[in-house]
This record gives structure tokens, C-alpha cells and sequence, in this order.
């Protein structure tokens, strides 16, 4: 069966990093971190947020329209991030599309608001369960983009938002659809969510004030975790076949599910990375890959584990490695899709992003091909290969 090529003909997102391609790049560029202190879990606490103007842009769709008010913010940045998407892929109001944003935590603030209110009075809001529950990221995107395609929400922790890219592909691949929105959105800067990580020791014990780098993702010489969490989301706009529009190709996809030990576990040389990245780069030429953006969320064994997969993978012959997240945090569920923009951003300006912890890695051809991991709890793995178009 003769399957169509997987064409990415737009993307969009809303983080720390700037609401439109040319600021995010540019703060790619400024070789600074986005984290501020922020008071969480009763604690001044690193963070990464949204800047001021991202902020404006949240704040001005909640007040648009009266249903949005009673909306988590996980919801408004998929919405910010969505209607641009689709309106640089030009799409009309008329476009039958799918749409998958998943999300791993959901409408985390909104849910332990409530939860607290609940707690205090003994009743529930009306509106408790409609805005807290997973599904409704998709749905009011639907609604706001007045789509009439499938509509799907999930949550694979982490690697939720290359998941949602693996649906897409899956569909338009089927002939069921030949346009996905596909993505991830996570709001996660909450006191029980902080005090989760923190319960769990990843959280990183480095004060900003006193060091350049309170994340240290990438630095394979740490002796300590220092993930710390941003917020944002991403989307990209799939379609079937090529197209004259096209900003890259799906050319590889992979995925693969680590049997547990415990809740977080992952194996010595992550077994799950290397299955997902064997399977992306099927009959794929190895130095072809010009370099990897890793999950690495800044944990001594998160980004040791991806590193020997890596190893184990691609021999002493390494593509040029590196993460994002010493500089934007760890999004959870919108951290894949957030990858996979900073891997489209080196390919349109032939710009190579080191982290500071590796160097400046030489490189003198054209950057072409590039791998993009994601794992969460449980080891579920998904590697994308891209290649521009």
C-alpha cells in the first residue's frame, strides 16, 4: 500500500519563549535561561512562565467570549496556539480537520481550585467537572475553530504531545483524515504539582540568584536533579502528502514501552529510547541525522539513561546532541511538541542550539535531518524523524 508523505505545513506555540516564531528564535539565540522565582509550595521556587505579552494574549481570549472565563489556563494556551496555527496554515473556517492536543496533567490550577473549595463549603461548582476533565482541551478548540473533524484528548504524561503527532500521522496515513492539529498544553505551575516533583527529589535545589544555571539538563556531570517546570503549548498542522507549503516532512517514527520496576523507572541504557529511535530511523543512513534534540529533563538519570541510547544507537558516530529545557523547563506533556519546534527553527536558519554544558559544536553542512525524543513515566518513548522541505 503506497502511504502519503506526512507534510508539516505550520506550526505555532505559546511558552516562555515568545508567542511567534521570530521571538522564540530570538531567545533561542540570547544563550539565557526563562526562569524566575516564582512562590510555590510555600517557597520562592524557579519557574519558567509565560512573558507579559504572552500573558496579554491568554488574558484577552479568557474576557472574549463569557463560556472562557471558567477555562484553565492548559485550555486558553492551546487556543492561543491553535488559532494561529491553523491560520498560518490557511486553512478556511471550512477545513474538515482533526484535532489532538493532549495534555499529561490537564486543568491542574482550575481542578485544585475547586478541590479546595470543595473541601472548605461541601459543594461543587457546576462547572467542576466540564472544565477539569481531559477531553475538554480538544473539544474547545473544536468549538473555537468551529471544526466538525474527530476531536481526541489524551494523556501519556510527557510524551503526550509526540503522541498526539503519532496519531495524526496514523490518520492521514489511514485516509481518514488529510488534516490533524496535533499537539500538547500544560500548566503545571501549581503548589501541588510543584510539591509532587518536589516529593519525588527531581525538583532542582539550585537558587538562580547564587548560579547561572538552576537547570542543569545536559550536564551528564551533575550530582544532583535539577528539573525545573515551564508552562506553554504547541501545535503544528499535519497534512497528507507533498505540499507546496510544506516547512518539513515526517520521514521516521517510533515508539516503544518500557516493562516497570517501579512508577518512574527507566532502564540503564533506556531500552525504550532505543527501540522508538530504531523504529524512526528505519533503513534511514545514520550519518544522515544531523542532530537530536533529547528529552533530557535535567535529572542525573533521566538525561544519563537517553544519553547511552543515544550511544548504543548511533556507535561513536554521534549526531549533534542537545535539549531545551536547561532554558525553558520541563512542560510535561507539551515538552515534545516544544522539541520539535526547536529542531524545525535549527533547520529553517541552519543554526545548530547548543546547550551551555556541551560546547559549541562545530558543524559545517547543511542541517537537514533531525531526531526528536520524548519519554514520561512508565517509559513511554517516542522518537519523530524530520526532514525540510
Amino acid at each position: 500500500m503506497n502511504t502519503p508523505k506526512i507534510a508539516i505545513t505550520a506550526f505555532s506555540s505559546i511558552s516562555p519563549l515568545g508567542n511567534n516564531a521570530d521571538q522564540v528564535w530570538k531567545k533561542y539565540l540570547d544563550k539565557k535561561h526563562c526562569f524566575t522565582k516564582q512562590f510555590l509550595d510555600q517557597q520562592e521556587t524557579s519557574a519558567a512562565v509565560l512573558d507579559p505579552e504572552s500573558k496579554k494574549i491568554i488574558e484577552e481570549i479568557r474576557e472574549s467570549d463569557s463560556k472562557y472565563k471558567f477555562l484553565d489556563d492548559s485550555v486558553l494556551f492551546a487556543l492561543a496556539a491553535s488559532r494561529k496555527a491553523v491560520q498560518n496554515a490557511g486553512w478556511k473556517s471550512d477545513a474538515v480537520f482533526g484535532i489532538n492536543i493532549g495534555s499529561s496533567r490537564g486543568a491542574t490550577d482550575l481542578f485544585e481550585k475547586h478541590y479546595k473549595e470543595y473541601l472548605e463549603t461541601g459543594k461543587a461548582q457546576t462547572l467542576a467537572s466540564p472544565t477539569t476533565t481531559l477531553g475538554n482541551i480538544s473539544s474547545w478548540i473544536a468549538h473555537d475553530l468551529r471544526s466538525i473533524g474527530p476531536e481526541i484528548s489524551h494523556s501519556i504524561t510527557c510524551s503526550t504531545a509526540l503522541h498526539a503527532l503519532l496519531n495524526g500521522i496514523a490518520w492521514l496515513k489511514s485516509g481518514m483524515a488529510d488534516k490533524f492539529l496535533v499537539g500538547g498544553s500544560e500548566a503545571p505551575l501549581t503548589d501541588f504539582t510543584i510539591g509532587q516533583m518536589r516529593a519525588l527529589k527531581i525538583y532542582s535545589r539550585i537558587d538562580q540568584d547564587t548560579d547561572l544555571w538552576p537547570n542543569l539538563a545536559f550536564d551528564f556531570k551533575k550530582t544532583q536533579n535539577t528539573m525545573i517546570l515551564g508552562e506553554g503549548a504547541a501545535i503544528c498542522c499535519l497534512e497528507a502528502g507533498e505540499k507546496e507549503k510544506a516547512i518539513a516532512y515526517v520521514i521516521g517514527s517510533g515508539y516503544a514501552t518500557e516493562i516497570l520496576e517501579h512508577n518512574i523507572s527507566i532502564s540503564a541504557e533506556a531500552d525504550c529510547f532505543q527501540k522508538s529511535m530504531k523504529m524512526a530511523l528505519n533503513n534511514i543512513d545514520l550519518e544522515s541525522v544531523d542532530a537530536i534534540v533529547m528529552h533530557a529533563p535535567g535529572t542525573i538519570k533521566g538525561d544519563l539513561t537517553e544519553l547511552r541510547a543515544v550511544e548504543k544507537v548511533f556507535g561513536s558516530r554521534l549526531p549533534l546532541l542537545t535539549t531545551n529545557k536547561w532554558k525553558v523547563g520541563h512542560t510535561f506533556g507539551a515538552s515534545g511538541i516544544l522539541s520539535l519546534e526547536l529542531a524545525l527553527l535549527m533547520m529553517e536558519h541552519n543554526t545548530f542550539i547548543a546547550t551551555p554544558f556541551s560546547g559549541s559544536e562545530k558543524y559545517d553542512k547543511p542541517i537537514k535531518r533531525i531526531l526528536v525524543n520524548a519519554v514520561g513515566f512508565g517509559g513511554n518513548a517516542v522518537s519523530i524523524l524530520i526532514e525540510k522541505a
